[in-house]
């Protein structure tokens, strides 16, 4: 009979659908039997029948990958609302957060800590996965599998999904707790925070004891794909060694890390599995789900299992029944090449009246902007009465206040999106194209500048891109590195990390945020002017983590808060 009701799990696991088990899985907790009754419950499984069967087993990793947290979160309110990526409409707390810091007793969108909230279907909290994989390390021994190596499989997977979640939560809190094992009643509850570099050595060493027992993309299964494979386990020890070499985690600039950094690129590069998607606008979508370029990619099903995932719903212009919730800044908008390959202050051919001709093609792919062509017409963000600003017919109060909407992930198929309505984007952890530009970091860190560019500008030369390829040395190189991690990675929430690893922050934050202002003349020609549109006081060295939320501290006061918050 158990094998009737599973029979579909290993669909649903390759597509994280499998909301009738989450009710189950939220049961293993529960006691055998009734010390009053002693009978075995009829209406839920026991936690012994979960770990003594493989097929319950394999839905708990599933339920494990689908408690990762996503860069979807709550329509983009997250990492990106919060750096010199995108504005969220009407969001005073992210107003606050750019211009006064995160509050502890308020993390609001980039709580990854604690995730109090009751009632939701997604989670924010990377103690959650930590916790699950514990929990299986600790069950999963005495299960048996009809195939040990799937056992052996499943534990790999399982500890690099845990060394996800303490690479983030060190990255973004510094020193955190290190816990490896679930909790008794007779254990204390009261923990320190270990050292940053404790933990993220841990996460290197955990993702070196994974990797050797993951299968390459290629051996996996069209049923297992989203799995986590060896290049996934082995492109997140890359960017592990990479952060951890950066300037604000290596102040002594040890050139040995750069070099770990160095090699854990190349191990990924010389796999042979990977490459770069031709068209940097679809790779995203679902239609093109596990290409080549995806090393390691979130899918949803949310016909099955709801998830909150409204991609389209929640970019799309209010002129197209979209909600139009997140808008890319001016600053991001400037920081767009021209097609000649320079800023465009620095280009003589730039027109800041004809502002959106000739540039980098992933800023057409990225970013809706006014007069752009899209879905039948054209975009409308002008005033007066332009159909996608505060003035068109439709839903005014979801304009855009920057001038902007985005355009990255949504699925343009998609015709009035809904909450029924939607495409099941899958959420990119990681693709080939950060590893090239890891890759390119560190052999411009280690000296070798000529390497650096080269693979540099293999990512600028994907086919649909094509940009001219870099060839400034020094200092200026290295503001090339960072400016194409910035356009390329884009709304993937790489830049808070980036950002904070290269201290740079203080420079790129504390600029004000800017809009465009867009005014249509009676003659139907335009007027283009940048205006101020929020104050942005990133305080160093306070911002450079997050604080520990001020709940956490009430319950466990040994844990100490970072540096600057009172």
């Amino acid at each position: 009979m158990m094998m009737n009701v599973f029979k579909l799990i290993p669909e649903m696991t390759s597509r994280w659908a499998i909301l009738p088990l989450a009710a189950v899985l939220l049961l293993l907790g529960a006691t055998a039997c009734s010390d009053v009754l002693d009978t075995t419950p009829t209406d839920r499984f026991t936690e012994d029948a979960v770990w003594d069967d493989p097929a319950l087993v394999d839905a708990f990793v599933a339920q494990t990958y689908r408690s990762i947290p996503t860069g979807f979160l709550y329509s983009f309110y997250n990492l990106g609302n919060v750096t010199d990526e995108l504005n969220a409409r009407n969001n005073a707390w992210a107003w606050g957060a750019n211009a006064n810091g995160v509050p502890p007793d308020n993390l609001s969108f980039v709580d990854f800590w604690t995730d109090v909230r009751s009632g939701s279907a997604v989670n924010r909290s990377y103690w959650k996965p930590i916790n699950l994989v514990n929990e299986f390390l600790e069950k999963v021994q005495d299960t048996e599998f009809d195939d040990p190596a799937l056992k052996t499989r499943r534990i790999a997977e399982m500890r690099t999904i845990r060394a996800k979640a303490y690479f983030h939560l060190a990255n973004l809190f510094g020193d955190v707790p290190l816990i490896t094992s679930t909790f008794s009643l007779d254990d204390n509850f009261s923990q320190t925070r270990d050292p940053y570099d404790e933990v993220m050595q841990y996460v290197v060493d955990e993702l070196d004891a994974a990797i050797p027992d993951l299968p390459l993309p290629s051996e996996i299964a069209n049923s297992e794909k989203g799995h986590i494979s060896k290049g996934a386990a082995m492109g997140l020890k890359s960017r592990a060694l990479l952060y951890w070499a950066s300037p604000l985690n290596n102040p002594t600039n040890d050139m040995t890390r750069w070099e770990d950094a160095r090699d854990a690129a190349w191990d990924v590069i010389q796999l042979g599995e990977y490459g770069l998607f031709d068209d940097y606008r679809t790779a995203f979508l679902e239609e093109n789900i596990y290409n080549e370029e995806m090393i390691w990619q979130r899918p949803f099903n949310q016909l099955v299992s709801f998830e909150q995932v409204y991609v389209e719903l929640s970019s799309y212009p209010n002129g197209y029944n979209g909600f139009g919730q997140i808008h890319p800044i001016q600053n991001l908008v400037h920081d767009y090449e021209t097609t000649n390959g320079m800023q465009p202050e620095d280009d003589p051919a730039y027109d800041p009246q004809d502002p959106y001709s000739d540039r980098d093609p992933r800023f057409y792919a990225t970013i809706l902007h006014d007069g752009m062509f899209w879905k039948g017409r054209e975009v409308e963000t002008f005033l007066p009465g332009g159909l996608d600003s505060n003035e068109g017919p439709v839903s005014a109060w979801n304009a855009t206040q920057t001038g902007y909407y985005s355009r990255k992930f949504t699925n343009e198929r998609i015709d009035n999106p809904s909450g029924s309505n939607m495409s099941q984007t899958p959420w990119p952890f990681q693709r080939y194209a950060e590893i090239l530009l890891n890759y390119a970091e560190a052999q411009y860190n280690l000296g070798e500048e000529g390497i650096a560019r080269e693979y540099l500008n293999m990512v600028r030369s994907r086919p649909s891109v094509n940009m001219p390829d870099v060839t400034e040395s020094g200092d200026d190189l290295f503001d090339r590195i960072v400016n194409e991690r910035r356009i390329e990675l884009v709304f993937e929430q790489h830049r808070w990390y980036d950002v904070r690893r290269w201290m740079i922050a203080p420079d790129v934050l504390n600029e004000d945020q800017t809009r465009m202002s867009i005014t249509k003349l009676s003659d139907g020609s335009k007027e283009y002017e940048v205006e101020f549109w929020k104050e942005a006081n990133f305080q160093a060295p306070r911002d450079y983590r997050l604080p520990v939320p001020q709940s956490e501290l009430d319950k466990n006061a040994d844990l100490g808060q970072n540096p600057g918050y009172n």
